[in-house]
């Protein structure tokens, strides 16, 4: 009875207002229907009357549903059957009834979900704020539903139109006669649409009962052009190519990554015009940086900080520029590990072990002390603390170029150490990335399945030592068996062809970046140990590939520090600047004081004097706190403020790496050295 109360009010309601047009009549209509819903202003039998004449109605409009789609399936089979038909005329009539038929189907289902959510409501509590909550998400989830449906069947409208051009097409050419050439494409057309069949992938219809999948309404954006005649060629342009921009509703802006029809062409011209703009903003932001006395990588970094959201905000694909940036980082480690031959390898490798993880293990005690006197949670001070404790790689690798050096009277070469050191820490922080999901867990755990975390902890933690010890062998076996004879053939072929000799080294560094990434490793460790398998056949070996590659790593780091730039914030440094100050010495002190502490107990007693400068170089944060940040953010580890001052304080110690780096060698380094290595 319930049921067919909130029925006869839902008739009650929609059906006589589709006759009136007096905004009074409705009203009167809407209070009435309220008042013989609570029972008041009419009498019983009146009620039973109202109650039955609205479910006739109802009933009389689905039986009316159901002899109209009989008809229809009747009306389909006789078309089938229809001889005197083409396939294309056969094909476009069963496609309009069968679009008839899900218009019919579907506005049944409204009719039903509007009196569900009607009730759903009626029975709600209009105080429970969470209640109405979760019925606004209902109605919005049925909303994205029907926008979807609608836009499935416009879709079918289309094609249905499609096949009514090719039936009239056939109709035509059945008339008259064709020419030769009238033939040929009408045989290109059929090829063309076969082949439009084989290649299109239902992305769509295939992922949308995917479990997981969330519908959403987005946001079409054209761009403003100055010319309106541009503008509507262009928009009619980009309406076929599907190269607009899409904004959600949590702001997040695409761009087409895949299209419908593979056959055409397409450029992502938004990307086009970053990756110019950068490149010529960054060649006097270099120069300036250069005539001041600092690295060129500062110059970049402001590069990306004018034209990022602090600043022109003109850079659009974002994420693509990042994506290019990381080509960067493969192709510098690569050089770092050219010139890291495993002989000086082979001396530091237990410094290069013991000194990161020692240094992990003071800074996470340090940030759990803090942490505990700060009242902070201890799954966020491990992460902040294991931020903090990584250095940059390829800045230090920066600082390092061209500083080849033979050891001395058995020292230990400095620069051998802080690489060796500074591979440890990547090799350390492709551990944290698999350990994350776990300490993502344990913040939101209880403290009697502290055990359990703890112990799945130390699985991963055992998995990450098999994978290197399954990386250490793999390099065993391309170093014995297959290194010589590849860059043997490489060197053979690329006789007056160097683009094979390019191709070629860089298809074994992805080659090594894949096998580590599969291995669960950090791909910054695989294409670091390119580089040293490559080292290991000599130095006219190394000097050779380094002439070719060089120019190549050179254009992607500087897209790698204009990436960087983007998420630098000066007005927030400038609202927060005695904060940050303080912030940043504190840790590149704390950090400086650890590795001199560290490496006064693991270093030879000849090779002492060397620590000094190899704590310098560790004295910074490294630019991957940015990923690590941005993925605890959104895990909920840390908050938003936590996030801008890791942002701002990694920035920070960057640019307070040089001054720092030019001290220890203008201290420690005898000067013919020094030379080489500045």
């Amino acid at each position: 009875m319930k049921a067919t109360g909130f029925i006869s009010l839902w008739t009650l309601v929609s059906l006589p207002c589709g006759h009136l047009t007096n905004p009074a009549e409705h009203e009167d209509v809407v209070k009435h229907a309220i008042k013989l819903h609570r029972g008041k202003g009419a009498v019983i039998t009146q009620r039973k009357q109202w109650v039955l004449e609205s479910c006739r109605k109802l009933s009389g409009l689905l039986r009316q549903k159901n002899v109209v789609l009989n008809k229809l399936k009747s009306a389909i089979r006789a078309v089938e059957k229809d001889a005197g038909l083409s396939d294309e005329e056969k094909l476009f009539q069963v496609h309009t009834f069968e679009i008839f038929q899900k218009e019919l189907n579907e506005s049944e289902n409204s009719v039903f979900q509007a009196i569900h959510g009607l009730q759903r409501a009626l029975q709600g509590d209009y105080k429970d704020v969470v209640n109405m909550k979760e019925s606004s998400r209902q109605r919005l989830e049925a909303l994205r539903e029907a926008a979807i449906k609608e836009e499935m069947e416009y879709v079918e409208l289309l094609a249905a139109e499609k096949h009514q051009v090719e039936a009239l097409k056939n109709m035509q050419h059945q008339n008259k006669s064709l020419s030769i050439l009238d033939e040929i494409l009408e045989d290109v057309r059929k090829a063309a649409d076969r082949l439009e069949e084989e290649i299109e992938e239902h992305a769509f219809d295939d992922n949308k009962s995917v479990r997981g999948v969330n519908f959403e309404a987005v946001l079409r954006v054209e761009e403003d052009e100055a010319n309106s005649k541009r503008n509507a060629s262009k928009r009619e342009v980009e309406d076929d190519l599907g190269l607009s921009m899409l904004i959600d509703s949590q702001n997040n802006q695409y761009i087409l990554t895949k299209p419908r029809d593979s056959t055409i062409p397409r450029a992502d011209h938004h990307f086009i015009k970053d990756i110019v703009t950068i490149g010529m903003l960054s060649l006097p932001c270099g120069w300036l940086c250069t005539t001041i006395g600092l690295p060129t990588m500062f110059g970049y970094i402001i590069c990306g900080v004018l034209l990022g959201p602090s600043g022109l905000n003109s850079i659009k694909s974002i994420v693509q520029v990042e994506t290019l940036g990381e080509f960067g980082v493969f192709f510098t480690l690569f050089l770092v590990g050219l010139e890291f031959s495993p002989e000086r390898l082979r001396k530091v490798w237990k410094i290069s072990v013991q000194g990161p993880c020692y240094m992990t293990v003071l800074m996470i005690a340090f940030g759990l002390l803090w942490g505990h006197l700060l009242q902070i949670r201890p799954t966020q001070s491990v992460f902040i603390s294991t931020c903090l404790s990584l250095s940059s790689t390829p800045l230090v690798s920066r600082f390092l170029a061209g500083s080849v050096r033979g050891d001395k009277e058995g020292d230990i070469d400095y620069s051998s150490v802080l690489l060796g050191m500074l591979v440890m820490q990547d090799v350390q922080l492709g551990l944290f990335i698999a350990v994350m999901p776990t300490l993502i867990q344990a913040g939101a755990s209880t403290y009697s399945s502290i055990l359990k975390e703890i112990l799945r902890i130390l699985i991963l933690i055992g998995q990450i030592l098999f994978s290197l010890a399954a990386v250490f062998l793999i390099c065993l076996v391309i170093k014995t068996y297959l290194i010589g004879p590849y860059y043997r053939k490489l060197h053979a072929e690329s006789k007056g062809n160097k683009e094979i000799l390019i191709l070629g080294i860089t298809a074994f560094i992805f080659l090594m970046l894949t096998i580590t990434e599969l291995l669960d490793v950090s791909m910054e460790l695989g294409c670091f140990l390119a580089g040293a398998l490559i080292s290991s056949q000599g130095h006219m070996v190394t000097e050779e590939i380094m002439s070719c590659i060089e120019p190549i790593r050179d254009f992607l780091a500087i897209i790698f520090f204009a990436s960087i730039g983007l998420h630098v914030f000066p007005t927030f440094v400038i609202y927060e600047l005695t904060v940050l100050l303080f912030l940043t010495l504190s840790v590149v002190i704390m950090k400086f004081v650890l590795a001199v502490l560290v490496l006064s107990l693991i270093l030879p007693k000849t090779s002492q004097y060397i620590k000094w400068i190899v704590s310098a170089g560790l004295a910074q944060v490294s630019e991957f706190s940015f990923v690590l940040g941005s993925r605890a953010r959104r895990a909920g580890i840390i908050s938003r403020e936590v996030y801008l001052l890791i942002l701002s304080v990694t920035t920070l110690s960057l640019l307070l790496a040089p001054a720092l780096w030019k001290a220890a060698i203008m201290k420690c380094v005898p000067r013919p050295e020094r030379r080489s290595s500045t």
